[in-house]
């Protein structure tokens, strides 16, 4: 027993190795000689499961979205076109919602949670799938999850709920979250390190050394694979100078005062493709492997579609297009962007190797919503598509559109993939129908 524990521990060690220097503490992704090495010669670990939970509180206009037939030779959807190349890396759903969970913008809370009844009298959430998992896998990771968010009212809004019904506020700034991961030290190293990224250096500048050394030890697998985490770093770093995350002192954490917004919320998917990527990233290095993700449409105002082109109205009342072909021609905007930008996540994953493979293998993606259709506030046949993680993709699983099969059933196949063991999660009533791992 004695000689298992220390075991585990070493193989802890090699997994949550770090390269350090100048108030910076890099944690490294999982790298196959260093576990070997931990564990003994001749011996392996597997890739751990991991989840990464997006949402959008307004959803997507459905007509564009689910396809007409069902199968895995169905068509693509004018919205799953942008997925075209990774049409075998995905599964799109139809006709799964959360029962008795109704109330228009209300569902919001309980996209993870699948709690029935949010607009009555005495309502508290129930624990969320992020949450669940966390507290069933145990503590492996710097981070048991990561809760963000874009745009984010954080003190009414979140994907993650604790077993007793509390909200836990997400975090919104990328700037303020790369800290938290990579750099560490007293407040003065810590502000001479903000002021030598504002200058376009970068945090990989101060652990050249112990870089050199960790080089010698790794074979080409390996070097190859540090070289893809280093370069996703430095695209990172470029992108937060670029938007001037930088440009403010980190401020301490609290649970009482909410960090100011230091974006223009306008640019809502400028915000979105940098969280998304510090996501990846996180996952990239095992500084957890539970991300959740909301975009918050409803606080969004007026926001840019492109370069040329700002939307007619803030999103939510954008969304109540009442078939109005302008709101409807720029919804469709929105919704491609949002697409495109996961398109971009999905590819990162698959060229990043894990132990075994490409990440995305290992990596389970919900993209979905509450809201089936935002226009009439309507939260069945929810617009749900899941990537990755190890499952035979391919296809449109269609459920009744009238009497839907419970989203949670996906939570709970979702939930034993990753290595929980449970047979219930929320609404569930069984694993779902037709998904195969």
């Amino acid at each position: 027993m004695r000689n298992h524990s220390a075991r585990r521990r070493t193989v802890d060690y090699a997994r949550r190795r770090f390269l350090r220097g100048a108030g910076v503490a890099l944690a490294l992704p999982l790298l196959e000689s260093l576990q070997r090495s931990a564990l003994g010669k001749g011996s392996s670990a597997a890739t751990p499961g991991r989840m990464l939970l997006i949402s959008n509180n307004l959803g997507v206009l459905p007509q564009h979205f689910f396809p007409k037939e069902s199968g895995s030779r169905y068509q693509l959807s004018p919205y799953l076109s942008e997925l075209k190349e990774l049409t075998s890396d995905f599964t799109v759903f139809s006709g799964l919602s959360h029962p008795a969970c109704e109330g228009g913008h209300s569902t919001e809370n309980c996209f993870l949670t699948g709690a029935k009844h949010p607009t009555s009298s005495g309502f508290r959430n129930t624990v969320s799938l992020d949450q669940y998992a966390a507290e069933h896998l145990g503590r492996k990771t710097r981070f048991a999850t990561l809760n963000l968010g874009v745009n984010i009212d954080k003190a009414n809004r979140s994907l993650s709920w604790t077993r007793d019904g509390v909200l836990l506020p997400a975090e919104d700034s990328p700037g303020r979250l790369f800290q938290k991961m990579f750099i560490q030290g007293d407040s003065a190293q810590i502000k001479r390190r903000l002021e030598h990224l504002k200058r376009r250096g970068s945090i990989l500048d101060a652990v050249t050394e112990s870089t050199q050394r960790l080089n010698r030890e790794l074979g080409p697998e390996d070097r190859s694979r540090l070289d893809q985490y280093f370069t996703s770093i430095r695209e990172l770093e470029q992108r937060l100078v670029t938007a001037g995350e930088w440009e403010q002192s980190p401020k301490p954490k609290t649970v009482t005062e909410l960090p100011e917004d230091i974006l223009d919320r306008g640019l809502l998917f400028d915000k979105l493709e940098q969280m998304l990527a510090m996501a990846v990233l996180a996952l990239q290095s095992d500084s957890t492997r539970i991300v959740t993700l909301m975009v918050d449409a409803f606080a969004t105002p007026v926001f840019q579609l492109s370069e040329q082109e700002k939307s007619l109205t803030s999103y939510h009342p954008l969304s109540h297009h009442g078939m109005r072909s302008h709101h409807l021609a720029q919804l469709e905007k929105a919704d491609r962007r949002q697409m495109q930008l996961l398109k971009q996540v999905l590819e990162k994953l698959q060229t990043v190797q894990g132990n075994t493979g490409r990440l995305l293998d290992s990596t389970m993606v919900l993209y979905g919503s509450n809201m089936g259709d935002a226009n009439t506030h309507d939260n069945t046949n929810l617009p749900i598509l899941l990537a990755g993680g190890g499952f035979q993709h391919g296809q449109h699983l269609a459920f009744n559109r009238e009497a839907n099969a419970p989203l949670c059933n996906l939570y709970l196949s979702m939930l034993q993939r990753m290595g929980v063991e449970t047979d219930r999660f929320g609404s569930s009533s069984s694993t779902l129908t037709g998904l195969k791992g």
